[in-house]
């Protein structure tokens, strides 16, 4: 009885319990609908890009990847009225949560 009350435990607080939509969200965003990849290097998403930063080594806060995003910078171009604003802080809280571990 305790095994299988153990086992009902652990299917119940699998990994999927605890998913984050957020972080779901951020990487459609960075994969496909922005696909940030193509440029940057992000080990998380899988991306392996070479004409902006690196994203692991620079470690962005989220602020620096809003404005980023926001705005553009140097040849990435501004995504503000391309992605909301919901979308934007999505891709920023997968970046920055994937960096910053």
């Amino acid at each position: 009885m305790k095994k299988i009350l153990l086992i009902l435990l652990v299917v119940t607080f699998s990994s999927s319990t605890f998913a984050d939509p957020k972080m779901d969200l951020g990487l459609e965003i960075y994969n496909n609908k922005a696909q940030c990849g193509v440029c940057h290097t992000l080990q998380a998403a899988g991306s392996a890009g070479n004409i902006g930063p690196n994203l692991d080594q620079l470690k962005p806060q989220m602020p620096q990847i809003i404005a980023a995003v926001t705005n553009g910078i140097g040849v990435m171009p501004p995504w503000d009225g391309i992605l909301t604003y919901a979308e934007i802080e999505a891709v920023a809280y997968y970046v920055f949560n994937s960096t910053n571990k």
